[in-house]
């Protein structure tokens, strides 16, 4: 059953370019089709996760981990009675601004970019979705619904104080309400990205042998996972017995954010998705203990894989590469593709030449973005058994 605070397609605020609406398909439904078709999605298959992306066929890249995200989304949105498309939607786009080689190639460009308003991966994934598309005949972008532009825009919260200019560039022609709260849509799309993360990140870092199954079954929350495996299954094989665990630690984690977000909307009763936006908080959480727990998790792999020091070493490669890549594409414009150039002729100063080159070095993938700086400017093939920190 749909809830009452659930966003109604049939109220939805409609799009920036407005369109006939589809006789079989809702205007949600529309939005998740053209982001799983735009340019964007697609190049996400090569773009870093925790790995860079040619490590091997088995680690997460960021298009694996947006479908990830987008099962869990929506499987809390529809426990919550939530529009289970438009979470989906923004669950799949909450990532396509990311750069290539993960937040260390983000880190990297917005110390590029801070002459020139800086560089924020969830504001470039609204610029792309509503300018870099472009496919449609009669616009830039994919025209999504105002819905979805909000939950890309602010589904960690509200957008205030030092907001990206991405973000206020759109939101002087297309107000998004950026001071207030997202659609309790959006919030299950913004903890559906943690839920996914904080779980594959470990069976990633297993594989990888970051660390060992016996060092994760120490961990607040796996302690009790592995315990019940094993009560269960007394005489389970290592790699059984880690998945079985790490099953379990997810259903942990999903199960405490439909339990406490129902709580939170129970208490609240909100009678429309305008209640939940200014609510004052957001309404789709994990408990204060779990998350306490999580944060624990969270130390541990930051210590142990994020910054091990493989992943350190590489992280200078890396962002070497976006330090000499885009100081030569600000002064060789004319290297950029043709398509660009266009763009580049009618760049009226400095600062919005410097943004069509952040375009277009955040739009590569790993493998082209490397290809790039060797055939641009040169320098050794990264080695394939290296790790890029995320």
């Amino acid at each position: 059953m749909t809830a009452p605070f659930a966003t109604d397609p049939a109220n939805a605020r409609g799009r920036l370019f407005p369109e006939e609406e589809s006789f079989f398909r809702s205007p949600f439904q529309r939005d998740r089709d053209r982001i799983i078709h735009a340019s964007a999605f697609r190049r996400l298959k090569h773009k870093t996760q925790v790995f860079i992306e040619h490590e091997g066929d088995y680690f997460r890249t960021r298009l694996t981990h947006s479908i990830e995200v987008a099962q869990v989304a929506r499987t809390v949105a529809a426990a919550l009675g939530l529009n289970v498309e438009l979470t989906e939607a923004i669950a799949l786009a909450h990532d396509l601004g990311h750069t290539p080689f993960g937040h260390t190639g983000e880190e990297a460009l917005d110390r590029l970019m801070q002459p020139y308003g800086g560089f924020d991966h969830n504001a470039q994934a609204l610029r792309i979705v509503t300018d870099l598309e472009r496919h449609y005949a009669e616009w830039d972008g994919l025209n999504l619904t105002w819905e979805c532009l909000e939950g890309i825009a602010k589904h960690n919260g509200p957008v205030i104080g030092d907001i990206p200019w991405a973000l206020t560039d759109y939101n002087n022609r297309h107000d998004l309400e950026l001071h207030t709260h997202a659609s309790a849509e959006a919030q299950a799309a913004a903890l559906a990205d943690d839920i996914a993360y904080n779980n594959h990140d470990l069976h990633d870092g297993l594989r990888a042998e970051l660390f060992s199954t016996d060092e994760l079954a120490e961990m607040p929350i796996l302690r009790d996972c592995f315990a019940r495996v094993d009560a269960k299954y007394p005489d389970l094989n290592y790699y059984r017995r880690r998945h079985e665990a790490l099953r379990r630690f997810f259903g942990v984690l999903v199960e405490d954010v439909i339990t406490v977000s129902r709580h939170n909307l129970t208490q609240l009763n909100p009678q429309t998705v305008h209640d939940v936006r200014h609510a004052g908080r957001m309404m789709v959480q994990f408990s204060p203990d779990l998350w306490e727990d999580l944060k624990v998790i969270r130390k541990f792999l930051f210590e142990h894989m994020y910054r091990a020091p493989a992943v350190v070493e590489m992280r200078v490669v890396v962002t070497q590469m976006v330090d000499d890549l885009f100081p030569f594409f600000m002064q060789n414009p004319d290297e950029l593709p043709k398509q660009w150039r266009k763009d580049v002729a009618d760049a009226p100063d400095q600062i919005t030449l410097a943004r069509i080159v952040a375009d277009y070095i955040a739009g590569m993938t790993d493998r082209f973005a490397i290809q790039e700086h060797n055939r641009l400017i040169g320098g050794e093939e990264i080695p394939k058994d290296v790790i890029n920190g995320s």
